[in-house]
């Protein structure tokens, strides 16, 4: 129970020498609910508190809330109270551990051990400034920074000398760099982005005031070229900033940027009169190790690739790439006396940590070891797909990608402990590269189990026609089964 009161067993200091104290902590807090009543921990009315959570507009709703509880007057930082912190630490780290084994929805890697960096935690590493301009603050990672900046630009084929780039704090910190380098490039001109973009994408047009035109996809997520063809030809007079999808969000569709480029050229935009930024959180660095796949190449006209280094690589905080032409940063970067740098990023400050993590996971697995772990995640991937089609289960599973689509599970406590992303009619699971088939199979024993059990006395209507989101071909509804 919460507020139970619990016995740790603690390291102490006694006249300089460490001892095991027996230490009785102060109650766990209360876990309150948003009327601030107090509600059972996980597993002991969980499902209760969970069936009350709303997106509310214009509310800060708080679900759970661990208080900070002040110490008394002429209280130091005793035995007492560091047990009652740990006591704490300790069942959020249990709430962890099983929440990792069961995360199947969203792109996170959580096969990693960074165990060796744990003596670099002391430290406040700050990368401010540009990352290639030494400034005066000297707790800094950009030596490892430039270091990863060097092998995405390999990856991506430009060359060290041509490519400006940072280590972002996350995706979407990516996305609205690229789109405001387009921006300052071409001032007037529209941004381009299918429907099924990221919503970063919205928000960066939101933030610079860009007319925003969204483009039609197809049932597998890609942009649909016919539809853009139009958009562009209604807007020839304005230059077209496009943001092209290496792996869109629910489906991973990855965009044909080859075809992009087409439709530009043979709408008559000229080189001069685009810019395109490629959306690669997940996809942007699995996309080299696949056969067949849609090169994103810096040999091509593009401007910007942007990827997630939380994602397929592993790193335990939010961070990303972000890589542009040098020739095109000049365009929004300002010197800064106070940092004798340049003003280059969308934020000042960045982690300094994150860079290094990055640096240690690449120089670990290399080329070689992110392409077998590609391998590994198409492989699994494609078994998830073929045991929910084998099961009766609407599924689909683009060529180029580790998303796996299907009909959206009728439980959400069901969703809530998978962990699963849902849209509409549909769900996915994103495997990764700690998905192992023990975890698919556990997962797809539990769908299947828990399915029969929805439908079987018809007081729930019987699975959905998703024809719409995922085609015919991989509709399992009454209508296509047959």
């Amino acid at each position: 129970m919460v507020g139970a009161v619990e016995t740790v067993i603690t390291p102490a200091m006694v006249n300089g020498t460490v001892e095991i104290l027996a230490v009785v902590a102060k109650p766990l807090p209360p876990v309150v609910a948003q009327n601030g009543s107090p509600i059972e921990a996980e597993g002991e009315g969980d499902a209760k508190a969970k069936k009350n959570r709303e997106i509310v507009l214009g509310k800060n709703v708080h679900i759970t809330c661990l208080p900070v509880t002040e110490p008394e007057a002429n209280d130091e930082l005793t035995g007492e109270k560091e047990a009652y912190i740990a006591s704490v630490l300790a069942r959020y780290q249990n709430t962890l551990i099983n929440r990792t084994k069961h995360h199947l929805g969203y792109p996170y890697n959580l096969d990693f051990d960074y165990g060796a960096l744990t003596q670099l935690q002391r430290f406040s590493i700050n990368n401010l400034g540009d990352p290639f301009i030494e400034s005066n603050y000297g707790v800094h990672s950009r030596q490892f920074e430039v270091g990863v900046l060097d092998w995405f630009a390999r990856l991506w084929e430009i060359e060290k000398n041509e490519y400006w780039g940072y280590i972002t704090n996350c995706g979407t910190e990516g996305n609205l760099h690229g789109i405001l380098v387009g921006r300052e490039m071409l001032p007037d001109g529209i941004l381009y982005a299918s429907r099924e973009s990221h919503y970063s994408v919205f928000k960066a047009a939101r933030m610079y005031r860009m007319e925003c035109v969204k483009v039609d996809t197809l049932v597998s997520g890609e942009i649909n070229c016919a539809d853009f063809k139009i958009k562009l030809l209604a807007n020839k007079d304005k230059p077209a900033i496009i943001n092209v999808n290496i792996g869109t969000t629910v489906k991973g569709a990855v965009d044909d940027l080859d075809l992009v480029i087409q439709t530009l050229e043979k709408s008559g935009f000229s080189r001069d009169r685009f810019y395109i930024h490629c959306d690669g959180a997940l996809f942007g660095l699995m996309m080299p190790f696949v056969k067949r796949a849609r090169k994103v190449s810096f040999k091509k006209p593009i401007g910007s690739v942007s990827a997630s280094g939380h994602k397929f690589i592993g790193c335990p905080m939010p961070c990303g790439v972000q890589i542009t032409r040098i020739e095109h940063i000049n365009a929004l970067s300002s010197n800064v006396e106070y940092l004798a740098s340049r003003d280059t990023t969308i934020m000042g400050s960045r982690n300094g940590h994150a860079p290094i993590f990055l640096w240690y996971t690449l120089n670990k697995k290399g080329y070689k070891g992110f392409q077998k772990e590609v391998q590994k995640c198409l492989k699994n991937a494609i078994y998830l797909k073929d045991c929910l089609r084998k099961a009766g289960i609407s599924a689909m599973l683009n060529e180029l990608s580790s998303t796996v689509v299907f009909e959206r599970p009728k439980d959400e406590e069901f969703v809530r402990r998978w962990q699963l992303a849902c849209e509409g009619n549909i769900a996915h699971v994103v495997v990764m590269p700690n998905v192992t088939m023990e975890k698919l199979d556990a997962f797809l024993n539990e769908l299947i189990e828990k399915r029969s059990t929805w439908y079987e006395d018809g007081s729930i209507a019987p699975p959905p026609c998703i024809e719409a989101e995922i085609g015919k071909e991989n509709c399992a509804c009454a209508l296509h089964k047959c």
